[in-house]
């Protein structure tokens, strides 16, 4: 799942100037793993695609000329943070779909949060995004962030709840889960 989530990501639909993106739906393996799997194996490979979604991306991060300090902050704010947040979308697989529907939810919200904080923390960027202009740091990360994590979260959802009405994927899903 991992190795198939990695492959997913390098498919981009669209991809913002400063980082973030929207993917063919590259989150969906890793939920349904925790999902199937559980909340600790969740968090476990989840923490395992944080990192190689981190060395992925090392070569563009780095050329960015960032502080060791800043740089270290970014790893952990922006991938290893958030993508391990991912792992969460197993806390509530034992209530059917509406727990998938949940823990989705909550794993991309989590996830949206750990690069809001770090748009807030460590870019502090404002200005014009999307044709708004603020001034305030707060609104341009939720803007910015929230601009391809809120498309990521609606389509890995539908995905996830589309493949749990699958009836062979369904079983195969199901057959652990319970």
């Amino acid at each position: 799942m991992i190795a198939l989530a990695a492959v997913l990501s390098l498919v981009k639909v669209y991809k913002l100037p400063w980082g973030g993106s929207i993917t063919l739906l590259s989150m969906v393996p890793i939920c349904l793993f925790s999902i199937k799997r559980g909340f600790l194996a969740g968090m476990a490979v989840s923490f395992v695609y944080s990192v190689v979604q981190l060395l992925l991306d090392l070569g563009e991060v780095l050329s960015w000329g960032l502080t060791a300090g800043t740089l270290i902050a970014c790893f952990a704010l922006d991938y290893i943070l958030a993508y391990t947040m991912l792992g969460t979308a197993g806390a509530f697989r034992k209530h059917g779909t509406k727990g998938w529907i949940i823990g989705c939810i909550m794993a991309l919200s989590l996830r949206f949060l750990m690069h809001f904080f770090s748009g807030v923390f460590i870019w502090e960027s404002v200005g014009e995004v999307w044709g708004f202009e603020t001034s305030s740091k707060y609104v341009y990360s939720a803007l910015y962030n929230g601009s391809y994590m809120l498309p990521e979260l609606v389509f890995t959802t539908i995905a996830v709840v589309a493949l749990f009405k699958l009836t062979p994927i369904k079983r195969l899903l199901v057959a652990k889960a319970g």
